[in-house]
């Protein structure tokens, strides 16, 4: 690292790695198996012709066949080839909490008491993981104030299916569902929020921001009648201001026979200063994977904790966990339920995590855990306000919770240089800075959220390398614009991703694309 600007100088490992299947060798093996012994063969057979006919395949599977050096040399090759929490600082991941997750929590996760557990064991054989559950239940029942958790939802996403289904089933039971058909949401509410009611079948209107950032009261007045279902909403939105004006919200949609459902996929900035229940909420849910200790992990593993009122859990998925003072068990009498939303209960690793985590801190941690993550963002907000040709619009000279979305506006009329541009070159400075910033109202978004991971000193390596990247879009754009240089892969066209012609998901699709 250079000590007088903090820019480190960083070079990506490159190999020419081909797939796997590229590698592969016919009849190279990384384990032999030894042949059944006679004796045992008398007893049980050859292992096959038990089974059913149409469980036996007729192909052996497609893998390739490596030895094991070569196949633990690829692997190693690849995860050079990479970026994330434990490498570098890695507060550029968008509306997508990135934090440092205890590798203590890790070890717990990757445990055979956890890793060979079966979904389909007896309850008896189960009590520990099955008491996890509960307790973390009771934990989150505090955290957010409402009365019943399930954590069965396999993500976010699907948490809010599962809150838009048990809206449905509310007005259901008290037969108004046909009328009840609309949805309220935010534009700057997690772009799920209005796509997961659309798959239910729900017509979903969205309230637009006033000029401070904050969704319109006015407009809420205006959007609710009685064919008002729900409000699904994200508070802070992801411009990172949090709407004072909440609870009003609540009470506009309760006043119209609505209920609501409250999105805190990011709760990283409020733990143990707010709650769903103050705001008098119906519904909630958090996501493990991000809040609580989980790595987002593109996607997953993940647990959308989806929590209720006393009022709404006759509505949850079954089944859910209880105890009777004798034993864990799980219980499929809830007279009303929406049904499984998944197969089975839960992601085991992350309920874990998220248990551990919790244990670890304590209330007060927790509480501290925020107010860090609250002080950093905004540590990182005023220093990237003195970088020539950024913005942050809306709520000006106020403090923001968790995160900031930001704009290059500016740099783009001065340069030409796109907040993509800054992006991959970043990159070479061993930088990652992600691109979720939907919807596109910002013009040359960016989204950062630095948790409370982060040191100082890190935080200001970061805001080093946004600063010599700026240095370069107004001396020299062209270095810019053709980045990355110093990585994997150079600058990709990026319209591949609005072809699906083009995609190739697997290696079969690949060869059949072209034909090979």
């Amino acid at each position: 690292m250079n000590k007088k600007t903090k820019v480190r100088n960083f070079h990506q490992a490159k190999w020419d790695e081909p797939v796997i299947y590229e590698l592969s060798n016919k009849g190279e093996r990384g384990i032999l198996f030894p042949e059944i012994e006679k004796e045992i063969e008398e007893i049980i057979g050859d292992g096959i012709s038990r089974l059913p006919e149409n469980m036996i395949r007729k192909q052996p599977p497609n893998l390739p066949e490596l030895s094991q050096m070569r196949v633990l040399k690829h692997y190693l090759r690849l995860s050079q080839q990479t970026l994330g929490a434990d490498l570098n600082v890695d507060i550029g991941q968008g509306t997508c909490t990135m934090k440092y997750s205890p590798k203590i929590n890790e070890e717990f996760a990757k445990s055979p008491k956890v890793t060979e557990l079966h979904p389909s064991q007896d309850e008896r054989t189960v009590q520990g993981i099955l008491e996890i559950i509960y307790n973390l239940d009771l934990f989150l029942r505090e955290i957010s104030g409402l009365d019943k958790f399930t954590l069965q939802p396999g993500g976010g996403s699907q948490a809010i299916f599962a809150m838009a289904s048990i809206i449905h089933a509310f007005h259901e039971s008290n037969g108004d569902s046909e009328k009840r058909d609309e949805i309220i949401s935010t534009m700057f509410s997690h772009p799920s929020d209005a796509a997961a009611p659309t798959v239910k079948g729900y017509k979903v209107i969205n309230i637009y921001p006033n000029e401070d950032g904050l969704p319109d009261v006015e407009a809420l007045k205006k959007a609710v009648s009685n064919r008002t279902a729900g409000l699904l909403i994200t508070n802070p939105e992801d411009t990172g201001i949090f709407n004072p004006k909440i609870k009003e919200f609540t009470q506009i949609v309760h006043d119209a026979g609505g209920i609501c459902g409250y999105d805190q996929a990011n709760a990283n900035g409020i733990l143990g200063i707010t709650r769903a229940k103050e705001a008098d909420f119906d519904l909630c849910f958090f996501n493990l994977h991000k809040t609580f200790s989980s790595p987002h992990g593109c996607g997953g593993p993940a647990t959308g904790a989806l929590g209720v009122t006393k009022e709404l859990i006759k509505f949850l998925p079954v089944p859910l966990v209880e105890y009777d003072n004798e034993k864990f068990y799980f219980n499929y009498d809830v007279p009303k339920s929406i049904g499984k939303v998944r197969a089975f209960y839960g992601v085991i690793p992350a309920i874990l995590k998220a248990y551990s985590w919790i244990m670890s801190l304590g209330s007060e941690g927790l509480k501290e855990v925020s107010q860090i993550a609250v002080l950093n963002n905004n540590y990182l907000l005023k220093k990237i306000l003195e970088i020539r040709g950024a913005n942050a619009p809306y709520a000006r000279g106020r403090h923001r919770i968790e995160q900031v979305r930001y704009s290059w506006n500016k740099l783009y009329e001065d340069t030409g240089v796109t907040t993509e541009d800054v992006t991959c070159r970043m990159v070479d400075f061993g930088f990652h800075m992600w691109s979720s910033h939907h919807p596109f109202i910002v013009p040359q978004p960016f989204t950062l959220e630095p948790t409370e991971s982060y040191s100082k000193a890190e935080l200001d390596e970061y805001i080093a390398g946004l600063k010599k990247v700026v240095e370069e879009a107004y001396d020299n754009p062209e270095i810019v614009k053709n980045a990355p240089h110093r990585s994997v892969v150079h600058k990709l066209k990026t319209d591949t991703l609005d072809d699906p012609e083009r995609w190739a998901i697997t290696w079969r699709a690949y060869l059949k694309k072209n034909k090979k």
